[in-house]
């Protein structure tokens, strides 16, 4: 009898514990949705930063040295061959507030493919006539060195980079007194001199 009733405990036992695994079972997969759900979101979270941190910002704001339409209540800047305002040049520089030859200066200087945009340049004065400015445009372009038309005279204060520069002898720039933005720098006499040579060698100039 004993052992029958022993028996008939285990076999209760064993039903109570198949009739409450399926309860387990099911928490046990509640639990796991539950994880999965978590760690979905997390990786979105995290791939949603991960895009953040790489897209690209807002493109650079053009250059300064970027060609620009002439300024308003600017005249601009003439040009014509050199040996047709030949003249005499004499180097007389004197940083009083007005351009003077031997001085360079800075101006507002059209291209010549479209004369509605420019860019400021440094100019070498070079004398006066018809109540403007004579000036020679200058260049930093290396490629300029031993180009015919172009004398090079180094570098300069004029040039905040230190670069060497070229000075263009076939075309003269007439530029209004108003039209100048600023003085750069004297150039010295020696140098003045080697352009005022090719001016009066090769352009009619004295």
């Amino acid at each position: 009898m004993a052992t029958v009733a022993m028996a008939t405990i285990a076999t209760h036992r064993g039903c109570e514990s198949r009739a409450g695994r399926p309860d387990m079972l099911s928490r046990m997969a509640n639990w796991g949705n539950l994880l999965k759900q978590v760690v979905d979101v997390g990786l979105k979270l995290l791939s949603s930063s991960n895009q953040q941190q790489t897209r690209p910002g807002p493109a650079p704001a053009p250059a300064s040295r970027e060609p620009v339409r002439r300024p308003q209540g600017h005249g601009g800047v003439r040009t014509a061959p050199t040996a047709e305002r030949a003249r005499t040049i004499a180097y007389a520089p004197d940083l009083d507030g007005a351009a003077d030859p031997g001085e360079i200066v800075w101006a507002w200087v059209p291209f010549e493919e479209d004369a509605s945009q420019g860019k400021d340049r440094p100019l070498l004065v070079v004398g006066r006539g018809g109540g403007a400015l004579l000036g020679l445009m200058l260049s930093s372009q290396h490629k300029r060195d031993g180009e015919p038309g172009w004398v090079s005279i180094g570098t300069g204060a004029w040039d905040r980079e230190g670069r060497d520069s070229f000075v263009r002898l076939d075309r003269v720039l007439e530029v209004g007194e108003h039209d100048i933005r600023r003085e750069g720098a004297i150039l010295d006499r020696d140098r003045f001199d080697r352009v005022a040579d090719e001016l009066r060698s090769r352009y009619g100039w004295h």
